[in-house]
């Protein structure tokens, strides 16, 4: 099978920003849910002036003080919140219960890293204001502050959000509101400005009333000096004035409305401050009765556990057996899922009956716990028939949907996804069935051999990395003899780096925990034998492989931040579920690439995820609960 070498550019192409250039009507580009995407770098770089200025937080923060008279043992929440900056201003001055909430992941995420670094008991949340995560009569005090309210195009969003305010807040809670004058705006604002940002970046904007008057429509066109073009965004911010505030405040039930005095920050830029310019500050408190608290039913619940039929062939173990070992792992599972006492488990594993039993028992289950990572029949390409049987029989269940199974079982795909949200991935290109006697090889020796489908490390052996064309042919060969000569096989390049794995137990947006970042130590290896984590490290006791051990990653901060910026992109673009593991390896330079997502990964008591479960503190027991419990409170709300 001779291979034709080619040199291709391996430069990447620089993503394109759309410009369009002179528009007539602003509002015709605003999209409804602008606010999903518009809270950035971006926005912390043309509206740093006033956000980032600690001077202006530390003076929005004593006139808020001063007129909610809220004390330290409050309970209080910064709804809207951004990246902290008020949320970290009261924690400095001694406030004990803080929650902030905002629908920025970027946003969160940095106050989730700031509160980390500075050893804060803030608690953030990713959530959308018009359905509060929070139990009823939870709050002392809610802030809506540096005007972020009144952002959704419909008016009726913003009565949901007061009316879910109201909700979480205690009877007598205080609601204060900051947000910009309306009818000051409405006469005052600029058509046209432009500013340095800093000494790389520039803004231009645009400014009009919207066709009904009730809106403020912007446009922000952001330049670099020498990237050009960065950003072309249009939003839009409805304009209230002291009497429509009002009417809205008490149509959501708040009563002893005060409109104070206004709000204008002293910008260190002297320049366009646009809708923080000058800013209404309303108080008001909530009228209202506690909510009578049901009283909770404690019920054992059962859960039944599929898991892969030990009576079949399985073609991915050795042997295509399930081994002493399997046998062991199966009794560890049932030993540490017998200490939650608050279920009740049922294992389901002979295959042959499973379909009959989940039919005819399907009310006896509050839900599934789906630990069929064989697949259906034990066939690793059926995983993805457990999933889609539950779904037809309105079974609900853990672990990863059919699709994002189909996506995760394909390398390629989740290749073409990761590109898509521009992460990076190695070189890599695919060998077809019909490519029998010729094919490019547009990437530089080493490169490692893969399956394009499937899991648990089949196919991918010592062998399976090459240094020679003599040595692909051979390996592709082989492969083919293994896999079948019907599917697609993977050629990527190897890369030296580090070999790196993220867990994450929970769900998006907010309800999740990424555990400790774990990196395969080789050190115990023959240097003649490539470092990879393959088949034999899973599954052959026997191999210099088995001796592989998993440690905590040393890592940068910038490349954990990265890596789990880019894993909680994955997931919530694959829509993994309950819990996943992310792979990846560093090249030669340090970047981390993606080489594949496991979204329902190894349950083993011994396996990567107890692993890091366990440098997190966590027991094998406490790892399976939390899957469990990430699985119900996605399942049913709160539990």
């Amino acid at each position: 099978m001779p291979l034709r070498g080619l040199q291709v550019n391996k430069n990447k192409k620089k993503k394109l920003v759309q410009v369009l250039g002179p528009v007539e009507n602003l509002e015709s580009y605003v999209k409804a849910d602008w606010w999903k995407e518009i809270f950035n770098a971006n926005y912390l770089r043309t509206d740093g002036d006033v956000v980032n200025d600690p001077a202006i937080t530390t003076t929005e923060i004593e006139t808020f003080l001063s007129l909610t008279g809220i004390v330290k043992e409050d309970v209080i929440l910064d709804l809207c919140c951004g990246q902290g900056r008020h949320t970290f201003e009261m924690a400095g001055r001694g406030f004990k219960n803080l929650h902030g909430l905002d629908r920025s992941h970027y946003l969160i995420s940095r106050a989730k890293i700031k509160n980390r670094d500075q050893h804060r008991a803030i608690t953030f949340r990713e959530g959308d204001a018009r359905a509060l995560p929070y139990e009823v009569d939870f709050f002392d005090s809610v802030m809506i502050m540096g005007n972020s309210f009144g952002y959704f195009e419909s008016l009726h969003d913003d009565v949901r959000v007061l009316r879910e305010v109201s909700r979480v807040l205690k009877p007598g809670g205080k609601l204060l509101l900051d947000i910009t004058d309306g009818s000051y705006m409405r006469r005052s604002y600029e058509p046209r400005s432009w500013e340095w940002i800093d000494r790389d970046y520039f803004v231009c904007r645009e400014r009009s009333l919207s066709e009904d008057g009730r809106r403020l429509v912007s446009r922000e066109v952001i330049t670099h000096v020498k990237k050009g073009v960065v950003a072309d965004q249009f939003y839009a911010e409805r304009l209230y004035t002291q009497e429509s505030i009002t009417e809205l405040l008490m149509q959501a039930g708040f009563r002893d409305i005060e409109i104070h005095q206004n709000l204008e920050p002293d910008s260190k830029r002297n320049q366009d401050l646009g809708m923080m310019a000058k800013r209404m500050i309303i108080t008001s408190s909530i009228r209202k009765d506690w909510t009578p608290k049901k009283a909770k039913k404690k019920t054992r619940k059962t859960i039944a556990v599929l898991m892969g039929d030990p009576g079949l062939d399985d073609m991915v173990k050795p042997g295509a057996i399930f081994s002493d070992n399997d046998h062991h792992t199966i009794n560890e599972l049932k030993n540490a899922l017998s200490g939650i006492s608050e279920y009740n488990f049922i294992y389901k594993n002979h295959h042959g009956k499973m379909l009959q039993e989940l039919v005819r028992e399907k009310e006896r289950y509050t839900f599934v716990f789906n630990l069929c990572d064989e697949g259906f029949n034990n066939q690793a390409s059926k995983e993805l028939h457990v999933p889609a049987i539950l779904e037809i029989l309105g079974i609900p269940y853990t672990g990863g949907t059919p699709q994002c199974l189909a996506f995760c079982y394909d390398k390629s795909l989740v290749r073409g996804i990761a590109k898509e949200l521009d992460l990076p991935v190695p070189e890599a290109f695919t060998i077809r069935p019909e490519d029998l006697n010729f094919f490019d090889l547009p990437i530089h020796f080493p490169v490692i051999v893969k399956p394009n489908l499937g899991d648990s490390s089949f196919g991918i052996t010592r062998e399976s990395v090459c240094d020679t064309v003599e040595d692909l042919e051979q390996v592709i060969g082989m492969l083919r003899e293994k896999i079948g000569h019907e599917q697609n096989i993977l050629v990527e390049e190897f890369l030296t780096g580090k070999d790196l794995s993220v867990g994450i137990i929970g769900n998006m947006p907010d309800n999740y925990t990424v555990l400790p970042i774990i990196e395969e130590d080789y050190s115990s290896l023959p240097d003649e034998l490539p470092r990879i984590c393959g088949y034999e490290a899973k599954w052959d006791p026997d191999s210099p492989y088995w001796k592989i051990q998993s440690v905590p990653a040393e890592l940068p901060e910038e490349t954990s931040r990265f890596l789990v910026a880019s894993c909680l992109k994955m997931f919530a673009r694959l829509q993994c579920r309950d819990y996943a593991r992310f792979d990846w390896r560093l090249d030669r330079n340090g970047t981390p690439r993606l080489l594949e997502v496991n979204p329902n990964p190894g349950w083993c008591w011994d396996g990567h995820l107890a692993r890091m479960c366990a440098m997190a503190g966590l027991s094998y027991r406490d790892m399976l609960n939390e899957i469990i419990k990430s699985g119900e409170k996605r399942i049913f709300g709160t539990t």
